[in-house]
């Protein structure tokens, strides 16, 4: 999907869901990491993260644009346009926009952390980095660490 069909995509979205007309422009942002859409407060210009077109498809990203369009045209009315405001979830709700966009990036891992046990106070201290415990004591008493092992 390129430029063109995006905007006609918006332009259609606005007079299906809204019965409004989308009069601004929209574009494709690639500077855009973790969300899916952005509404410009000064020019009234939508942005899109193509991302979300290549990894969730049509569907999400229409969804995301009934929440753009949420915001654009309760600006442009003067009413509740934000996110709490009661306006704006009356007429996502209404529309079947999206609230949230689901991750767009792959999870990471838990990290696996090492072990330390206190040989005099018997406290328990867990760490991404291994330490050297020769150098190291215990912060409640002073005592001598030992490595207990790796914690997946």
């Amino acid at each position: 999907m390129n430029q063109k069909d995006l905007q006609q995509l918006v332009e259609d979205t606005s007079l299906t869901y809204f019965n409004k007309p989308f009069r601004h422009q929209a574009t494709f942002n690639t500077r855009l990491k973790t969300t899916g859409g952005r509404y410009h407060l000064g020019s009234h210009d939508l942005d899109f993260n193509p991302k979300v077109l290549e990894k969730l498809g049509l569907e999400t990203l229409i969804g995301i644009i009934k929440h753009e369009l949420c915001h654009y045209h309760l600006h442009l009315e003067g009413k509740g346009s934000q996110h709490r405001d009661r306006d704006f979830k009356n007429l996502l709700k209404e529309v079947g926009g999206l609230r949230f966009v689901p991750a767009l990036t792959e999870q990471k891992k838990a990290v696996s952390l090492w072990k330390y046990k206190c040989r005099k106070c018997g406290s328990v201290a867990q760490r991404q980095r291994r330490f050297n415990t020769s150098k190291y004591v215990c912060a409640k008493c002073k005592g001598k660490f030992e490595l207990l092992g790796r914690e997946a």
